[in-house]
């Protein structure tokens, strides 16, 4: 792995998972520290984020094209980048739908659940920085295993919120957006997980 032309994918597939990270840091502070005043001003950081995030895949992609040799098979580069993209978007969307519905406050269940998306991101990261050098690593498949776990705890969070919202919310509307805004948590959090699957997969073939 340490041949120049091959660190090219393996770096992209970091830098991208960062502007993940990047992004999911974001999502938190605002809902932290939320301000429905601020709404299209947040939105803006968020596609900023992913506007960039994109310039990075597309990046990469231009040198694939190119490459006459790849590291690992070209339709595992192109599905893992795909979907750390995933990621950054679905975290893009969560502020998205926040900010159509111009929501007043936000739930606390949603305060626990931007926490939990973050460690997922975090552990994506940690993935793809071992991946770079995967035949000679000691522990990715812990981190994968960290991985699942997390996104097992996402699953639980997301069940929990939807039933707490449906028992405890009466109006409507606010059940209907919330139910979008959770969904879109849990896309995150299943999208992580996938980006370990992929690395997974390609470990097995690679072997």
């Amino acid at each position: 792995m340490a041949n120049k032309s091959n660190e090219i994918y393996f770096d992209n597939f970091i830098s991208c998972a960062t502007s993940s990270c990047e992004a999911a840091t974001t999502l938190k502070s605002i809902l932290e520290n939320y301000d429905v005043s601020k709404s299209s001003e947040n939105l803006e950081k968020l596609h900023e984020i992913e506007h960039n995030a994109d310039k990075k895949r597309h990046d990469m992609m231009q040198v694939l094209v190119k490459a006459f040799i790849t590291p690992i098979e070209r339709e595992d580069i192109i599905k893992l980048s795909r979907t750390i993209d995933n990621v950054t978007d679905s975290i893009e969307d969560i502020m998205i739908h926040i900010h159509i519905a111009q929501l007043k406050e936000i739930r606390e269940d949603a305060i626990i659940f931007v926490d939990l998306m973050n460690q997922c991101c975090d552990a994506m990261v940690d993935i793809l920085k071992e991946f770079k050098n995967f035949k000679k690593s000691q522990n990715i498949a812990d981190l994968i295993i960290k991985m699942n776990s997390l996104e097992e705890k996402g699953d639980k969070h997301y069940l929990q919120s939807m039933y707490d919202l449906h028992a405890n919310c009466t109006d409507p509307l606010e059940i209907i957006v919330w139910r979008e805004i959770y969904k879109y948590f849990e896309k995150v959090c299943d999208a992580c997980e996938n980006v370990g699957d992929i690395v997974e997969s390609i470990l097995i073939e690679n072997m």
